[in-house]
């Protein structure tokens, strides 16, 4: 298959790019290095594409770039493009042009591109959309708390819309806090493993018993790849770990990974942070075949060898 996978120089868009070449597919991955963290991290994450003859990359903005001979060859789209963490009150206009409009155009291109039946829109969404407490299964109410939670769900509706009206296959895949090597720098473990790593403080916002049914990465990338065969149209499904942890004993572990004890602030809870997430994946288990395999202390012990890596690179 032809696959264009938006936001590929990201943590999980290089991911997944590398398994779809790897899988004998031709991709065509898009990203517009927008700044809210550096642009060299994110082309070190496309430095093992360099040279595929499967993978062309393309520099564009979803949001004001021409889209329709872009997706006119591709059978899928797997669309992770979107901004995330904690900046969306401040930055609500960039979270909605992003999340949002570039969402659309996207959508109305391939709209224009025609041919909708033949193709298949994977719509990346979020455990956010579920709200501060995310444990429940896909037909739980969605009560985003954040602007990004918002704007993400304005985005899995959109597509489904498109679905309804146009007979765009959509199927909504719901990540929930996916962690491992390449983990974005302004992420929660990332920061800590980097702080541990260098004997410096961290900051815990919370008392630290807030808890995530965390997803290591290759478990994403196995779930979002059989969602390109076995999803449903119309469907949504939770991505999730399946083993829930607290933000206290996940430090624990990282501390025993790093040989160091941290020297922990806690400040107060942010506005719109998820208290707990647990995905209940019987949908994905059942309809995908999915099943999660590496549990916290073993995602989180190879995501500090990679950032110990990345650390004797700096030294």
């Amino acid at each position: 298959m032809r696959i264009l996978v938006t936001g590929a120089a990201g943590f999980i868009g290089s991911h997944i790019s590398e398994r779809l070449i790897a899988e004998s597919h031709n991709v065509v991955g898009v990203d517009a290095f927008i700044p809210y963290y550096p642009r060299a991290i994110k082309e070190s994450n496309l430095s093992l594409l360099d040279g595929q003859s499967r993978f062309r990359f393309v520099e564009a903005d979803l949001r004001d770039s021409a889209l329709t001979d872009l997706v006119a060859d591709c059978d899928v789209v797997i669309h992770l493009a979107a901004m995330a963490g904690p900046a969306s009150w401040e930055q609500f206009d960039q979270y909605v042009s992003c999340n949002v409009t570039g969402t659309q155009r996207l959508l109305q291109a391939l709209r224009a591109a025609g041919d909708l039946g033949r193709r298949r829109f994977i719509q990346i969404s979020t455990s956010s959309v579920y709200g501060t407490d995310a444990r429940g299964n896909e037909d739980s109410p969605l009560r985003p708390a954040s602007p990004y939670g918002i704007t993400k769900l304005a985005a899995e509706q959109l597509a489904f819309a498109y679905h309804r009206a146009f007979g765009l296959p959509v199927i909504a895949l719901r990540y929930f806090s996916i962690y491992g090597p390449r983990q974005r720098p302004d992420m929660a473990y990332h920061i800590f493993i980097r702080s541990l790593l260098r004997n410096e403080p961290i900051t815990i916002f919370g008392d630290g018993e807030q808890s995530r049914g965390n997803t290591y990465i290759d478990d994403c990338v196995a779930g979002t790849l059989l969602a390109l065969t076995r999803g449903q149209a119309g469907e949504a499904y939770n991505l999730g770990g399946g083993v829930p942890i607290t933000l206290n004993a996940a430090i624990e572990i990282i501390e025993d990974a790093t040989q160091t004890t941290a020297i922990r602030h806690y400040t107060h809870a942010r506005a719109g942070d998820q208290r707990h997430t647990l995905a209940d994946i019987s949908k994905a288990r059942e309809e995908l075949g999915y099943e999660p395999r590496v549990e916290p202390p073993e995602g989180l012990r190879a995501q500090v060898d990679w950032q110990r890596s990345l650390e004797g690179r700096r030294s």
